[in-house]
């Protein structure tokens, strides 16, 4: 089985990630760690603030690693911010069968009530060293593409609006168990 993880960010995709890693014992692949490799190697002269041309760049790799992986029947965790909304029309329903999606966004009045808290939480995981000063409007209007895009894609968000910690319990739950996918 293959899951993949992804949202807007600080919303604890790598969280959610690091437990899976944890309860399953699936190997897991952060496509923020693929990207950082290719842009600090020189293989690319995109930019960590080149968003959308890094998910153009980064998917078909990761696209290729996930196929490869349900063909060794091999389990893995797909970790990031670059995955298309429209994914799904890059695998056969052979692929789709061994793979478990879940996208986390927040909602605007969560990141209004809890933005403090959000920022102070940035590190928790990994370290991210550019982002001592991150606007809340920005954190806003990523939640606001996510939510949108996987929406009309078709994809079930977990949506975070109240509980945080009853949210990445539910998305866990759900990718870690035999569903297909998650609820909003």
């Amino acid at each position: 089985m293959v899951i993949l993880i992804t949202g807007a960010s600080h919303t604890g995709k790598t969280v959610l990630a690091q437990r899976l890693l944890e309860k399953l014992g699936y190997p897991y692949l952060s496509v923020d760690h693929l990207k950082m490799g290719l842009i600090r190697s020189g293989y690319t002269d995109l930019t960590p603030e080149d968003d959308d041309e890094l998910t153009g760049y980064l998917w078909p790799v990761v696209r290729e690693m996930v196929k490869t992986a349900i063909e060794n029947r091999q389990n893995l965790i797909v970790e990031g911010c670059y995955i298309p909304f429209d994914w799904r029309k890059d695998f056969t329903e052979e692929y789709l069968a061994d793979i478990r999606f879940v996208c986390l966004a927040m909602t605007e009045a969560y990141v209004d009530a809890h933005f403090d808290e959000i920022r102070k939480h940035a590190s928790d995981v990994e370290c991210r060293i550019e982002e001592d000063d991150f606007p809340a409007e920005w954190i806003k209007e990523i939640n606001r593409q996510m939510l949108d895009g996987f929406t009309k894609a078709g994809e079930k968000v977990v949506v975070i609006d109240s509980d945080y910690k009853a949210a990445i319990k539910e998305a866990e739950a759900a990718v870690s168990d035999d569903d297909k996918g998650v609820t909003a």
